[in-house]
């Protein structure tokens, strides 16, 4: 399976939005784009909208982590949108929504992290 990932700017704030499933052959990917925006200068706050990603296995779940402490490490912040029920359940099973901060819209996501 495939993911395509679209990127937006929204009041200071990055929003990525994968779409389809994220594992191992997608999740790489990710990881260049997040990486990629987290390398401009100056970096900005990311929100990862995975309301369009049905699936997440732990690549997926290492890709975020990783970049939720790359921003952090930069002083700006990365936050998950909108998880699929199935997602989310996941995240919760794993502690992620211990680590990540997982945020029930876009809007309040990009509320959060405007700077």
């Amino acid at each position: 399976m495939t993911s395509d990932i679209s990127i937006r700017r929204e009041d200071g704030v990055v929003v990525v939005t994968p779409v389809g499933e994220m594992d191992a052959v997608t999740s790489p990917a990710l990881a260049e784009v997040l990486d990629g925006l987290l390398s401009e200068e100056p970096p900005r706050p990311v929100v990862v909208d995975l309301a369009k990603v049905a699936f997440c296995d732990s690549r997926c779940i290492g890709v975020l982590v990783a970049a939720y402490r790359q921003a952090r490490d930069l002083g700006v912040g990365l936050v998950v949108a909108e998880p699929q029920q199935q997602v989310n359940r996941l995240f919760v099973i794993a502690g992620i929504d211990q680590v990540i901060p997982i945020m029930a819209s876009i809007g309040a996501a990009v509320d959060a992290l405007r700077p």
